[in-house]
C-alpha cells in the first residue's frame, strides 16, 4: 500500500494529475504483472496495463472505497479489461513471457532448478480454469488478503475462499500429474 494513500487517492478523485501519477507509479508494475500473466504476451500486456489505468482516469471521480484499497479497484478494472479483450479478440492464451510476472517475486541468485520448477507452476497455472488463476495470482504472486480479492473478483470472502481450496486442490493435481508424466 502507498503511504498516505487514502489522501492521494481523494487528490486524485478531486482531479490532482500529479495524486494519479503517485497512483500510477506505484500500482503499474503490479497491475501489469497481474495482465501479463493473464495474457501471456508482453505487448498486449501493455496494452492492456494502459486501458486499465486511462479507465481508471477517466472514472477517478466515480471511485468510492468502501472499506477497499485502491488496488482492488485496479484489480477489478484489470480483470474486467482482461475480459473484454478475450471476448472481442477470441485469443487463445499464450504465457510464453509470463514467466517475467512470475520470476519477480524469486531471488536474483535462483537455480536453474528453481527456474524450471517455476516454469512448470507457471504451466499448471495456466492450465487452470480463468477463475482460479485469477484467485492464485492475486492471492500468491501479488499477495492480496482474501478480502481484496473478493471486491476485486466482485464473489464474497466465503466464494473466495472456497474457490482457492479448489485452485490449489486443482493446482496441486496437474502438478502431481506432470510429476508423474515427466
Amino acid at each position: 500500500m502507498l503511504d498516505g494513500e487514502e489522501n492521494v487517492v481523494l487528490a486524485a478523485v478531486k482531479g490532482r494529475s500529479s495524486a494519479f501519477g503517485l497512483l500510477y507509479d506505484h500500482y503499474q508494475p503490479k497491475i501489469y504483472r497481474f495482465v501479463l500473466i493473464k495474457v501471456g504476451r508482453r505487448e498486449e500486456a501493455e496494452d492492456l496495463t494502459h486501458q486499465v489505468f486511462l479507465q481508471a482516469l477517466q472514472n477517478i471521480r466515480t471511485y468510492e472505497p468502501l472499506g477497499f484499497p485502491f488496488s482492488s479497484w485496479l484489480y477489478r478494472i484489470a480483470r474486467n479489461q482482461i475480459i473484454d479483450h478475450y471476448r472481442t479478440r477470441r485469443v487463445e492464451v499464450e504465457l510464453e513471457d509470463a514467466e517475467e510476472g512470475l520470476l519477480v517475486h524469486s531471488d536474483a541468485s535462483g537455480s536453474a532448478e528453481r527456474s524450471l520448477e517455476l516454469e512448470r507452476v507457471r504451466k499448471a497455472i495456466a492450465a487452470l480454469k480463468p477463475e482460479h488463476q485469477d484467485i492464485i495470482v492475486l492471492r500468491f504472486v501479488e499477495d492480496l488478503p482474501v478480502k481484496e480479492v473478493a471486491m476485486a473478483l466482485e464473489k464474497s470472502e466465503g466464494a473466495v475462499k472456497v474457490a482457492q481450496h479448489r485452485a490449489l486442490k486443482a493446482l496441486r493435481e496437474i502438478l502431481n500429474q506432470n510429476q508423474s508424466n515427466g
